[in-house]
């Protein structure tokens, strides 16, 4: 949303409901309760404390003005299928999973013109938000027929101190999968290979893939399956990656020129 665009604000004590309690549903339901929010959680695979926890599905949506899909994405039709009569235009529903392509699709179909509803992906999770690390960012993938909902997702993400990127679903899943499901893929290799975040000698160029060790371990590494194949251009990224280590491994067997195999600095 531009400057010049007129402000959505999220009123303080908005209902929320979360359905899906697992580490992100349950971590994002504090962020707002934190932000002075309302909110109600449904998961019947979860433990959720009884001043959040909803009776049913019909009693979690009442009167909650945002329906926060936070369940796995091979769940999600069946999860809109069940709400959509119980959905009117004075709602809005996000989901909040690492990818867009599908969810925002099944939004499309299931919920149409008369739901409001919002793809989104917040760029955090339960460890980076128990360390408060900055800056916090969430990205919103508007859809065409409900620009209101991503100007109000946008209002909401900022209310809970972010900073707000505004993207296609394809672009979203095509950033992804060169960095998040990259980066998992990396880290699966070398925690399976035994090289584990808490080596006590290492120099400082691992504290950076310590840091990564330790973050999908910590925010989502039971999603791994999930991020790796669900997102459509992962599978592509993790062979143009293969591909490049496989050549980089030829050429230090060869003894290729020093020059060659230098590392490029930061573009200026």
């Amino acid at each position: 949303m531009s400057a010049t665009e007129p402000r959505d604000p999220v009123p303080s004590a908005t209902t929320f409901v979360v359905l899906g309690y697992g580490r992100f549903g349950k971590a994002f339901a504090d962020l707002l309760l934190q932000a002075g929010h309302r909110v109600r959680a449904w998961d019947p695979h979860a433990d959720i404390s009884a001043a959040l926890a909803a009776a049913s599905i019909p009693a979690a949506i009442g009167d909650a003005r945002w329906i926060v899909l936070a369940m796995p994405v091979p769940y999600m039709r069946d999860a809109l299928l069940t709400l959509r009569p119980l959905l009117h235009a004075g709602q809005t529903v996000l989901d909040v999973g690492s990818v867009k392509l599908h969810p925002c699709a099944m939004m499309d179909e299931v919920l149409g013109a008369n739901v409001p509803h919002v793809g989104t992906h917040p760029l955090f999770g339960p460890l980076s938000l128990a360390r408060d690390e900055q800056p916090r960012r969430a990205v919103i993938c508007p859809a065409a027929d409900h620009p209101r909902a991503a100007a109000r997702a946008g209002e909401l993400f900022r209310d809970l101190g972010c900073e707000v990127i505004v993207q296609d679903p394809e672009s979203h899943d095509r950033a992804m999968a060169r960095t998040h499901a990259l980066a998992f893929f990396i880290a699966k290799g070398l925690i399976d290979l035994g090289v584990d975040d808490g080596l006590p000698v290492a120099p400082p160029s691992f504290q950076g893939i310590k840091h990564m060790l330790a973050a999908v371990r910590g925010d989502a590494g039971h999603l791994f399956a999930a991020i790796q194949r669900e997102n459509p251009f992962a599978a592509d990224a993790r062979a143009q990656l293969l591909a490049e280590l496989a050549r980089v491994h030829r050429q230090l067997l060869a003894d290729a020129d020093g020059d060659s195999l230098a590392i490029p600095g930061p573009p200026a």
